[in-house]
């Protein structure tokens, strides 16, 4: 089943379709139901209520996605550190283990590079493979001198470890963390709610009123930004790994 979340472009038409499809029956049927004149002010006074509720709801959607974004964006700086961290403590195992330990989070660094550019589902299951055969290569790795040689000094270089793998979790909980379903049903429905209203109260008898398109736009580009930035992989504003790629341009050259 497709996200229609995922691509903001197709929320946008679809909103936006729906959205002005709605003022435009209301105010189809108004031409055939006139609204009475007693009416009008609590007609304007629930109409006022509901677009009051529509700006809330997307106000606190928004508010969702750039706190997600922002969140992503801190998990990406950790697994840098996290990195750069073990890189160094490597040196602390003997002069064949942090060679070893060191090659393998430098080809682990490259992958996660890798994770955070990929768009195709085929790719990044690819990725999420090799990223996973490294890990465990990674702790193997680490495990060997710890076990022959259990020192504080080395525990270092095992916790370090630790925060590698574990920076990598947190960076996938965080992709995976979106806003639900039933935020973006609740949302629409009062945004259909909304157009309906403004539509059945238009002045204007003309179905066609060049005014009714107006109200749709604007939310379905409301309802665009908020499922761009809600999109870790296929919308336009995404996290770079700026942290991860700056991290692999300052590692030595010649480092295997």
């Amino acid at each position: 089943m497709i996200d229609v979340t995922h691509s903001p472009l197709l929320v946008l038409a679809l909103s936006f379709t729906a959205l002005w499809l709605s003022a435009w029956v209301a105010a189809f049927l108004r031409r055939r139901h006139t609204l009475e004149a007693e009416l009008r002010d609590d007609f304007g006074f629930i109409l006022a209520a509901t677009l009051t509720l529509l700006g809330l709801i997307i106000g606190f959607s928004f508010s969702m996605a750039t706190s997600r974004y922002d969140q992503r964006k801190n998990y990406e700086e950790a697994e840098a550190n996290a990195i750069g961290t073990e890189y160094l403590r490597a040196d602390l195992l003997g002069a064949a283990d942090a060679a070893t330990v060191q090659g393998l989070l430098r080809n682990y660094l490259d992958e996660r590079v890798l994770f955070y550019m990929a768009h195709d589902g085929q790719e990044l299951q690819e990725i999420n493979a090799r990223t996973a055969k490294l890990q465990a290569d990674l702790w193997s790795a680490i495990r060997a001198p710890a076990a022959a040689q259990p020192t504080p000094i080395v525990g270092l270089a095992v916790s370090g470890m630790n925060d590698v793998l574990n920076s990598q979790g947190y960076t996938q909980a965080g992709y995976w963390n979106r806003i639900p379903t039933a935020a973006w049903a609740l949302m629409a429905a009062i945004a259909v709610g909304c157009n309906l209203l403004v539509g059945y109260g238009s002045r204007s008898v003309k179905a066609g009123s060049k005014l009714l398109p107006i109200l749709p736009l604007i939310v379905a580009i409301a309802f665009m930004l908020i499922a761009d930035i809600d999109s870790p992989r296929h919308g336009i504003i995404r996290v770079r790994p700026q942290n991860l790629i700056s991290l692999a341009e300052s590692l030595p050259p010649g480092t295997p």
